[in-house]
């Protein structure tokens, strides 16, 4: 991998530099962590949790204080946590910060996760290694008996692996499968073209970029953004670290044909492959039978992408 993409990475997996208006330091490095900590502190309002409205501050949110005070824990330690000199905080103190912070399950859930990659970066040291792009042959078959609905079969890394011919109608003049290796983060934050398709652009690139935290490995992960990463510019990098739990709603699609596709999603885990099989379901009766012209329009069967 190149030094510049090794560099684009490690800043993505440290996270932005921390504001020294915040008591940070510019020169330290950042974890995951410590920027999902920030990031929630930032948008948390001393009213919301019953807590003093301390006058107008330089930066919105919690102090350091209030979050250590209510946390149980000295402003000296949550504050070498957020900054990346502490990156061994115990079970007891990653769950004492999730219920000063109020978080719901998936955030308390995001929080354990980033708290054990943030400790397996000291212990290894991590290379970038593409993920497997086989699907075994009872996957596929069970996707087969899903046509002609559409799915597809996938990672968290947004590698489109293998899918349905109706799968394919959907996305037939978008874009999303003209590379040889279809991937929806390239797709998303590289082709004009995903703004069109995708209706609610902005929710489904916070999607993706939220669900690269659950890639199938760090060192899946980190040989996608290595080469993300310079070609998404800013955009993709803030999204990576702004940790903020996607509220996943209908899918609605403006298809290239005219038609207007609204889709809910319904994903099934293969766990031991560390991939998703996604079935897009018509929410209405219009998008069923759009849906169902596109698929008649065009032809073929089940397409494994290798």
């Amino acid at each position: 991998m190149a030094p510049d993409s090794q560099a684009a990475l490690r800043l993505v997996l440290a996270g932005p530099p921390s504001n020294p208006e915040r008591g940070g330091s510019l020169a330290g490095v950042g974890t995951p962590l410590g920027s999902f900590i920030r990031a929630k502190r930032d948008s948390t309002q001393p009213h919301a949790l019953g807590l003093p409205d301390h006058g107008r501050r330089r930066s919105p949110g919690l102090r350091r204080l209030d979050l250590a005070t209510r946390a149980g824990i000295s402003v000296e330690y949550l504050t070498r946590i957020e900054q990346g000199r502490d990156r061994n905080p115990s079970p007891e103190v990653v769950d004492a910060l999730a219920d000063a912070l109020c978080l719901d399950a998936a955030e308390r859930n995001h929080l354990r996760y980033l708290a054990k990659i943030t400790g397996d970066e000291c212990t290894v040291q991590i290379r970038p290694v593409p993920p497997t792009r086989r699907v075994r042959p009872s996957a596929l078959r069970t996707l087969h008996l899903l046509e002609p609905g559409v799915a597809m079969i996938g990672n968290r890394l947004g590698d489109v692996l293998a899918h349905t011919d109706a799968f394919r109608s959907v996305a037939t003049g978008t874009g999303l499968l003209d590379a040889p290796h279809p991937n929806l983060n390239h797709y998303a934050f590289t082709d004009p073209r995903s703004r069109s398709f995708f209706v609610d652009w902005d929710d489904i690139a916070d999607e993706l970029a939220f669900d690269l935290w659950r890639a199938p490995s760090l060192e899946n992960l980190e040989w996608l953004t290595a080469g993300l990463t310079p070609v998404a510019g800013e955009d993709f990098t803030r999204r990576l670290n702004r940790h903020v739990v996607p509220r996943r709603g209908v899918l609605r699609l403006n298809h290239p044909s005219g038609h207007h596709l609204r889709l809910h999603r319904e994903t099934f885990e293969l766990a031991e492959d560390a991939q998703q099989l996604v079935v897009f379901l018509p929410a209405d009766d219009r998008t069923a039978e759009a849906v169902d012209h596109l698929h008649r329009r065009s032809h073929g069967g089940l397409r494994s992408i290798s």
